[in-house]
């Protein structure tokens, strides 16, 4: 394998990372940031902890004094013209790394954090500023220099229930997902608070991401196409979806343990994961065919990462996350571990990357699913038992499961268009499935009312009576009850199309409206 493995020691962690990302590098100084300035006697400020230095020279280029713990790192464009800086309540642009001269400013009262976008010029800037006495918190576009005027943001999207926000933009640069976060589900339906998705564009478009399942929003990513994204959310087992600009569901991909989801490089492979408190279960998708590729487990791994070919695959174990068992292993995505390194006993491996690559420098390959083949010796996880009660253990095991969980949206039971519907679609659907109903049931009722025999006139509650029955008590028991079944298939029905999950007695019952329609006909008929 031509790529390179590069292991950095602890020295390289924090700050120190932008070595391999922008010139100037960053590094803090002798106080941290967030630590108490002190201010002298005749009123000027403390030692600056915050410090510019030219990497290849090692001069220090500019010196500051930063009190805020965070959002306090500077950011440069990937062309590393513009470097931009977070400053009370402005946000101060530098260029061509000339930190003397302030280039552009871009104020808003009570700015919290910015994100600038990735790619070529014209640069654009997203910022957020937390609401306050009522007020909702919003996200604003920008198009570097152009920060004044009434009209100057490219987009504007307010929400409330936001204490805290992650901006992400596409890779174009012509969208930004944003998560708002609350510190407390005031509910009390979720430890982690809680947190809504929202969409927003370069040419003004705007909207909430609706996510089917309730619960903590684990993870957000964007494909290098820039033209979907996906989102893994709920409570465990979590469900992942992936959506298009127009925030519509494309597929589905049922529930699962997993807290993590990566595009490969090319974007025409996803893998799903579970690390962390999970076992670290991945399933590798091929997303324009919506199948699986292959299902690896990479116990206690801490880091996950593609290489820039698309094809293979680093999950390492580092420390100070878990400071046992710490090392590597290199992966082909259709789950054959190529190569692995396990750190000696006394010692701890702190982070593991791949050497970078610019784009365009591996070609996309077909998918294959068929494992490559290894020389490394695969290592079956054991399969863990559940606990079971001294009182319990000689007894017969019953499989019962905590959760039900549910299968991809194209391994479900469904008749017809497995395809999502977008939300027009749905609409449009429920409507015709409401008229539908009317009409059947007026039908209903006219053949009733034709088949039931003229009684003798005795009085008007008689003839009533005489006209909503077909004659035989029995079989308009019958009908009463298939109408009343078929009621409530309509609501599931009606259910399932807004997204909510069904218990699988529910799908059942939808499976058997065909037979209930065909008994309703047959007794309607005198069959």
């Amino acid at each position: 394998m031509d790529h390179h493995i590069l292991q950095k020691a602890q020295c390289f962690q924090g700050n120190l990372g932008k070595i391999a990302m922008s010139i100037p590098l960053v590094r803090t100084g002798p106080c941290l940031p967030g630590a108490t300035e002190k201010t002298s006697k005749d009123g000027t400020a403390g030692t600056p902890n915050l410090k510019l230095y030219d990497v290849k020279t090692g001069t220090c280029l500019k010196s500051f004094i930063q009190k805020k713990v965070q959002n306090w790192c500077p950011s440069w464009s990937d062309d590393e013209i513009i470097c931009a800086r977070n400053v009370n309540n402005e946000v101060h642009f530098f260029e061509n790394n000339n930190f003397n001269t302030i280039a552009n400013k871009l104020h808003l009262q009570k700015i919290n954090d910015f994100v600038l976008s990735p790619g070529p010029q014209p640069y654009k800037v997203a910022v957020y500023v937390p609401g306050s006495k009522g007020a909702p918190s919003f996200v604003r576009l920008y198009q570097y220099p152009n920060f004044d005027g009434p009209h100057a943001a490219l987009a504007n999207k307010s929400f409330f229930k936001a204490d805290k926000v992650t901006m992400l933009w596409n890779k174009k640069a012509t969208a930004v997902l944003v998560i708002a976060s609350t510190e407390v589900d005031k509910t009390g339906a979720s430890y982690y608070g809680e947190q809504t998705l929202h969409y927003i564009a370069t040419n003004g478009e705007s909207a909430v991401v609706q996510l089917p399942k309730n619960g903590p929003i684990y993870d957000v990513v964007w494909s290098s196409s820039s033209t979907e994204f996906c989102a893994v959310y709920g409570f465990m087992p979590a469900k992942a979806t992936i959506f298009n600009l127009k925030c519509d569901p494309v597929f589905d991909f049922g529930t699962g343990p997993r807290n993590a989801a990566y595009y490969s490089p090319h974007g025409h492979i996803l893998v799903l994961a579970g690390f962390g408190n999970l076992r670290g279960q991945m399933e590798v998708w091929d997303v324009k065919n919506y199948k699986v590729i292959s299902k690896p487990v990479a116990s206690d791994s801490t880091y996950f990462a593609w290489c820039p070919d698309g094809e293979h695959i680093l999950t390492a174990t580092c420390a100070p996350r878990l400071r046992v068992n710490n090392g590597y292993k290199i992966w082909h995505y259709t789950g054959s571990v190529l190569h692995k390194y396990d750190m000696p006993s006394n010692a701890e491996l702190w982070q593991v990357s791949w050497q970078p690559f610019l784009d365009g420098i591996f070609p996309r390959k077909a998918v294959t699913y068929q494992a490559v083949p290894s020389d490394v010796r695969s290592e079956e996880p054991k399969a863990a038992t559940a606990y079971r009660p001294p009182a319990l253990r000689n007894k017969p095991v019953t499989n019962s499961k905590l959760h039900e969980e549910e299968p991809p949206q194209n391994m479900k039971p469904q008749s017809g268009n497995d395809k999502p519907l977008s939300k027009t679609a749905l609409k449009n659907q429920r409507k015709h499935e409401a008229k539908k109903a009317a009409k059947q049931e007026a039908r209903s009722e006219k053949n009733s009312t034709d088949l039931a025999p003229t009684p003798a006139p005795q009085s008007s509650a008689q003839n009533t009576v005489s006209q909503s029955t077909s004659g035989d008590p029995e079989r308009d028991k019958k009908i009463k009850n298939l109408k009343k079944k078929l009621k409530a298939i309509e609501q599931l029905k009606e259910q399932a199309a807004t997204g909510k999950q069904l218990e699988k007695n529910q799908m059942e019952k939808i499976q058997k409206e065909k037979a209930l329609l065909q008994e309703l006909e047959d007794l309607e008929l005198g069959v």
